[in-house]
């Protein structure tokens, strides 16, 4: 039987099988083989940078380093704005699989809240991939101790130091510094569209308003870079390279700390607004806006309950009055309407009018008050500016005509930008009215009605109180124009020879080199009798000064009285009341100092105004308010 079976086994077949078996496997082998060299080929020659680079970013990690941002310091080298270091929670997202677990656990490790996880999620959109974070800012001992103590479960969350922004003197300047903030998609979009964004690599920060954001390309460096090589958990093994970051560029300020301080404490519980200006060269040595707000709440992202207040609080603090607040700019502008009608020959230097309490548009019944109800009786150009003659204004306005009085007031700067050297988004143009505007605004006609208000500064008429300031200065220096500016000079590192505003043209329009060096001298003139003169509006205020100034005051209406109504500040609501304005230089003959004063629903320009001036003056001239005011003439209404 066994002999049968093997009979029946063929060994040849079984052995042409086995062979070629054997020879697909080895041709298997083969192509095996192939598609290994190929693959090891494709990798190792043909894709080599590609894959290296791949794992030089998993091993060797470049850090950039934010640069310092350049200090800022008032005219006499006291700094403004400084960099301290803080230290801050960074984190991965990307590394970290249980992200919200871990989110949750620091919540009680390090007082990490519910708002500083959503500003997280917001920011780390602004982040390349696998970068770090900031978690949470500003971490007190307790909170670095607590971690470091945990920080083996957190093995891609680290803490970091970092430099922030701080403004010692908080509300004191928030109006002219501004502030930085974080960058959001706007500046992102914005830098991107300028090709600075490489210049923002690792910048969490960016100047949002004031002079942080005019000078932010000066303040801000140039970063550098840390080129490291990591283990898998993004810890540091070694340093490779470095390339260290070049700083922002420090810089100088007009604004004189003390002034402005002082002029703060004047303004405190009011809205109000001071300007005062060097007007021999445009230096600004003080500009306060009260009230203000402090900026460090800005830095590092304000909380929403914080914001709301700030945006809620009736007196407005955000509000920057020097350069955004467009009031009437009343009796203040007297003298710049004396030149333009001298200039005119709508009058004379001896030119009068007989002033008996109104001026009545001809061919109407229409009345237009003076301040004083039985009038000044015969007014020449220098008494109207002493005793701040409304009719004759009224007159003058009539006669020169709205095309005429507002080409004049535009020559000194009202209804246009200062050029100050803040964003220009920031500054109101406020209104300088005639014919087209009011088509423009209204779709009207200028009407003969119009032009009469306007004459003492008021109807249409606004103007933010750098502007009042800027046109005094015009004023002062006979008609050449000094543009105010907030910077003295910078600190040169490696920008070049440095910058100063100093030394900017000046400029004078032909216009008003046509004028004659008398009208100037009338409306200084009259400027000076405003505080010394017999009948002048100040003179109380002004008086026994040890040195000699020159002023002019306004009272602004906010509403328009009816044909016989009295004003009268205790019936009235006190966001209804006038608005208090003041213009001064001084000393006299060669004058350091020029400032414009607007206090909200303050009432009577030439006291409640002239007191503020008179102070600031003192201050500045003498060191200190060392003249006592009699306070009850504070409370008298004196008129403009």
């Amino acid at each position: 039987m066994k002999k049968k079976r093997d009979k029946i086994r063929d060994h040849s077949a079984e052995t042409h099988l086995f062979l070629r078996r054997a020879l697909i496997a080895f041709l298997g082998v083969i192509v095996l083989i192939v598609i290994l060299l190929i693959t090891l080929t494709h990798l190792q020659i043909t894709r080599y940078s590609y894959y290296s680079t791949r794992s030089n970013e998993n091993r060797i990690k470049v850090i950039p380093i934010p640069p310092n941002r350049g200090i800022i310091y008032d005219r006499n080298g006291i700094p403004l704005a400084i960099n301290n270091t803080v230290y801050q929670l960074e984190i991965i997202p990307d590394r970290i699989k249980n992200l919200n677990e871990q989110l949750a656990e620091l919540k009680t490790i390090v007082d990490l809240t519910d708002e500083e996880i959503d500003n997280f999620q917001k920011e780390r959109r602004n982040y390349p991939a696998s970068s770090s974070v900031p978690l949470k800012y500003k971490l007190t001992e307790k909170q670095i101790a607590r971690f470091v103590v945990n920080q083996y479960r957190f093995p891609f969350i680290s803490i970091a130091g970092k430099q922030h922004r701080y403004y010692p003197y908080a509300t004191t300047l928030t109006h002219v510094l501004g502030y930085v903030s974080k960058i959001n998609d706007r500046d992102k979009a914005r830098l991107i569209e300028e090709r600075k964004i490489k210049d923002y690599i690792g910048t969490s920060n960016i100047g949002k308003l004031g002079i942080e954001r005019y000078y932010e390309d000066i303040l801000h460096g140039i970063p550098g870079y840390q080129e490291v090589e990591v283990d898998s958990r993004s810890r540091i093994v070694r340093q490779l390279d470095e390339s260290p970051p070049k700083v922002g560029e420090d810089i100088y300020l007009t604004i004189d700390l003390k002034l402005q301080q002082y002029i703060e404490r004047l303004l405190a519980g009011k809205r109000a607004a001071v300007v005062a200006i060097n007007p021999n060269n445009g230096e600004v040595l003080a500009m306060v806006s009260s009230p203000s707000y402090d900026p460090n709440l800005f830095v590092d992202g304000i909380s929403a309950k914080e914001y709301n207040a700030l945006l809620s609080d009736p007196d407005k603090p955000l509000f920057n009055r020097t350069i955004q607040g467009t009031y009437p700019p009343a009796s203040t502008v007297k003298p710049f309407i004396a030149i333009a009608a001298l200039s005119e020959g709508v009058i004379t230097t001896d030119t009068v009018f007989n002033d008996n309490g109104y001026w009545q548009l001809p061919n109407t019944d229409k009345r237009y008050r003076d301040w004083l109800r039985w009038g000044h009786g015969r007014v020449d150009v220098t008494r109207s500016l002493e005793s701040s003659v409304d009719t004759f204004y009224y007159r003058v306005a009539y006669d020169l005509g709205i095309d005429r009085l507002s080409k004049w007031m535009t020559q000194f700067g009202f209804g246009e930008r200062t050029g100050i050297d803040i964003s220009s988004t920031e500054e109101n143009r406020a209104i300088m009215p005639n014919r087209e505007w009011k088509q423009q605004r209204y779709k009207q006609a200028w009407l003969q009605g119009d032009t009469i208000p306007v004459g003492i500064g008021q109807g249409y008429w606004t103007a933010t109180p750098l502007q009042m300031a800027k046109a005094l200065t015009i004023l002062i220096n006979d008609g050449q124009t000094k543009t105010p500016h907030l910077l003295m000079n910078t600190r040169s590192t490696h920008f070049g020879e440095g910058l100063s505003l100093n030394d900017l043209p000046q400029t004078m329009s032909p216009l008003l080199l046509s004028v004659k060096e008398k009208y100037w001298d009338v409306a200084k003139n009259g400027m000076f009798k405003v505080l010394y003169g017999s009948q002048g509006t100040a003179r109380r205020i002004f008086a026994n000064m040890p040195y000699r100034a020159a002023g002019k005051s306004g009272t602004a209406q906010v509403y328009g009285l009816k044909m016989d109504e009295v004003y009268n500040a205790k019936n009235i609501p006190e966001h209804l009341r006038d608005h208090a304005l003041f213009i001064a230089f001084a000393p006299y003959d060669k004058p350091n100092i020029a400032i414009s004063v607007v206090i909200e629903n303050g009432g009577s320009g030439s006291s409640n105004g002239g007191a503020v001036a008179r102070r600031i003056l003192d201050f500045y001239e003498l060191g200190d308010a060392s003249i006592q005011i009699d306070e009850s003439i504070l409370k008298m209404r004196q008129g403009d």
